[in-house]
């Protein structure tokens, strides 16, 4: 045979072997290792590892595929990195992600799976080409609709069309934006982007905790201080408020077009879009423009006008409340009334337009009022300052109202600056009446339980809420401590010095009176140094607040699962806020006044003071048992998933084995550092209650044990609290 048609051969050989491509999916099980990848089905985007410049720090990533410069939109494990190539992404049974380092076996990063902790069957993962990674289970497309997991739900720095930047009110997740350490560390920055959704929702920017930027509220057109957000032939967008869900969403026009909106490690806001002649990146818009975009600039009931010098000045029927501030130019202080009202019916409003919006925290808002009737609601109350349309599209709908209060010196707008912060008008008389009733009708139970006299009724103080401003600056987002089911939790400082943390009922709350109750009677005469210590409450207009002891050192959860806190945790640190957390156990169900069966314990709910003394929190879905009771069932079952007893789980039966249930877990996860939700073995998949069992029938319990715990650890208090944990798990009540 000739060299040419030797050649011709080989071609048509070639040609008749089937071109493999990439998957775009990854079964349960599957691995996929540095070097290895997965791939959208129209090549737009691909999954894998990555490191960033000359950095030997190694993460997984969603990335453009046909964009040369690397372009990277997601980030998995962004604050905990591969410091080689040896690492394993893997899909479990359960449905769960799970990214490990092969050479030392721990999990770096997993997803979180918030539906079930059920064993799934053929979950599978799916990389689209919307840049969104989903996992599903094997079945039909309405799987991929409503998935186990989507990436889309936590996002990093980069906003993609169809991604929801907002709350969903059904799941309580929040999906806000958060900007990378610096470009070659995706680590979580100083700056993070999202919907603030008391009052009426609007954009707000953060460093750190301090506002730095507000989008203005939507107008049914745009955010009022986004005003080059306009109309465009590249991308529509959307503002969606119901019952269900909050967010700001856009969508592609030209599909052509790739585009995406980042949060730069600067703080800055900005849309980019692709210009492929160029190879690179070019800016399309900015959200902050100029010096009257810096929130608060001109301070409460102050209007900031960028053309003019100084761009500060008061609203009409306003002067500057610290002339000489304002004369340097400090306008941060803002303006007060020149008059001061006295809510005379005769008075009016001035009308202003092509302004940003005030801020709209504790704002009022109602989509189906008109004009007409948001004005003579707004003249009804005294406190009305202002109001507005809500939609300004089309003929107009909507009503959203301002009110003046105390706190006016502390919340400005970023527009026109006026002071909008009190609550709406709730009926106070209603929750009064409500926790008198409730009151009564505990006295008249115990007294049928022969329990002592009327006089140790319930002795809580009633904190006001102007003590409880001043303690908490306002409710300063500085103040902030974290937030839970029933709603933010702010750090307060009375006026005689002691140190308070205020829980207050959020609007979005799943939660509300009935918990507030329920914690109240729960732990208001509860005195043990292993609970923490309700000090009172505040029911007056629309807040509903539980006053604590204030814990210094937060939750437990903080310390043994962030990688660096964990460290600072030695075993006798540990052993100590077990046996902690049981006598605070054994004091609820055997010697307190009631048995209290507390159904939510888990690790975030176990506080720590100053000396790293465990105390146990959050009774708002407590119950309480008296005389002989020892078990009820209810068909509502609370708590929270991977903590749950089997017969409490399945069949809504709780009791106090019930507590011993979650306390088992929250010892193990304590001993290793582990989540028993996020913790998969990969070769049985047993979660962490499952494997501390296999090890222990192969008495192989030190392998447990967290790395970091070292030279601290005293064997037998190791094994005895292993061995007790096991023994509290028992799938036998």
């Amino acid at each position: 045979m000739t060299k040419t048609k030797l050649f011709f051969s080989f071609v048509v050989i070639f040609a008749s072997i089937p071109r493999t491509h990439t998957a775009d999916t990854v079964s349960a099980n599957q691995i996929i290792r540095y070097n290895e990848t997965i791939i959208s089905p129209l090549e737009t985007f691909e999954l894998g590892f990555f490191n960033l410049g000359n950095s030997t720090n190694y993460y997984v990533g969603i990335w453009y595929k046909k964009i040369s410069t690397r372009t990277v939109v997601w980030v998995a494990n962004r604050n905990t990195p591969l410091t080689s190539t040896s690492g394993e992404l893997t899909l479990t049974c359960q449905g769960i992600l799970i990214l490990r380092d092969a050479t030392r076996g721990n999990v770096l990063w997993s997803s979180e799976n918030s539906s079930t902790t059920s064993v799934r069957n053929n979950p599978i993962g799916q990389l689209l080409d919307t840049g969104n990674f989903i996992i599903y289970e094997e079945g039909g497309g309405i799987n991929k609709e409503d998935p186990i997991w989507q990436s889309f739900n936590f996002m990093t720095d980069t906003l993609l069309p169809g991604m929801k930047l907002g709350r969903n009110l059904v799941t309580g997740i929040d999906r806000h934006f958060t900007s990378w350490k610096s470009p070659d560390d995706p680590a979580f920055g100083e700056f993070s982007y999202g919907i603030e959704t008391r009052g009426y929702p609007q954009l707000i920017l953060l460093e750190d905790q301090d506002i730095k930027f507000r989008a203005g509220p939507w107008n049914g057109l745009r955010f009022t201080g986004v005003s080059n957000l306009k109309p465009n032939r590249f991308y529509n967008f959307t503002f969606v408020v119901n019952h269900k869900e909050i967010y700001y969403q856009y969508n592609l026009i030209d599909t052509s077009v790739i585009t995406r909106l980042v949060l730069q490690p600067n703080g800055r806001v900005e849309r980019l879009v692709w210009v492929d002649s160029k190879q690179e990146w070019k800016l399309y818009l900015a959200r902050q423009n100029d010096l009257c975009d810096q929130y608060a600039m001109c301070g409460p009931f102050g209007s900031c006008d960028i053309v003019k010098s100084p761009v500060c000045e008061c609203l009409k029927g306003f002067e500057p409340k610290s002339p000489d501030q304002w004369k340097i130019t400090d306008c941060s202080q803002g303006c007060r009334h020149t008059i001061p009202l006295d809510c005379n019916p005769r008075e009016g409003f001035n009308k202003y337009s092509n302004l940003k919006l005030p801020d709209t925290r504790g704002s009022w808002y109602n989509q189906t009022m008109t004009l007409l009737e948001c004005e003579q609601m707004c003249k009804r109350n005294c406190s009305c300052t202002a109001y507005t349309t809500l939609n300004i599209s089309g003929t107009g709908s909507g009503c959203l109202l301002w009110f003046a209060s105390e706190l006016d010196s502390k919340r400005s707008s970023a527009g026109i600056r006026g002071q909008v912060i009190v609550p709406i008008a709730v009926v106070v008389l209603v929750l009064l009446v409500a926790i008198c009733l409730f009151c009564h009708f505990k006295r008249k139970k115990q007294q049928q339980q022969g329990t002592q006299s009327s006089d140790e009724d319930l002795e809580l103080p009633l904190i006001g809420l102007s003590t409880i401003l001043k303690a908490t600056k306002s409710f300063s987002i500085n103040n902030k401590l974290g937030e839970g089911g029933f709603g933010p939790v702010y750090k307060g400082v009375l006026e005689n010095g002691k140190e308070i943390a205020v829980k207050r009922l959020a609007k979005t709350s799943t939660q509300g009176l009935h918990e507030f109750k329920n914690e109240v009677i729960s732990i208001s005469r509860l005195q043990h140094r292993n609970l923490v210590k309700l000090l009172g409450c505040c029911v007056e207009g629309a807040e509903v607040m539980l006053i604590y002891e204030y814990m210094p050192n937060k939750g437990l959860d903080s310390f043994i699962f962030d990688k660096t806190p964990m460290e600072l945790v030695d075993w006798p640190a540990r052993y100590n806020i077990i046996i902690g957390i049981a006598r605070g156990l054994l004091y609820l169900h055997q010697d307190s006044r009631l048995r209290i069966i507390h159904r939510d314990l888990k690790v975030s709910n176990i506080l720590l003071d100053k000396d790293m003394n465990p105390k146990i929190s959050d009774f708002g879905t407590a119950r309480a048992f008296g005389g002989t009771q020892t078990e009820a069932k209810t068909n509502k079952v609370v708590g929270t998933y991977g903590y749950l007893a089997p017969e409490y789980a399945g069949n809504g039966i709780f009791s106090i084995q019930s507590d011993v249930y979650s306390f088992g877990v929250v010892v193990l996860e304590i001993v290793s550092g582990l989540k028993n939700r996020e913790f998969v073995h990969k070769e049985h998949c047993n979660n962490l209650t499952g494997h501390a069992w296999v090890l222990h029938n192969e008495d192989r319990s030190l392998e447990l044990v967290a790395k970091c715990l070292g030279e601290s650890s005293n064997v037998s208090q190791v094994l005895r609290s292993i061995h007790v944990a096991l023994l509290c798990v028992q799938r036998h009540p």
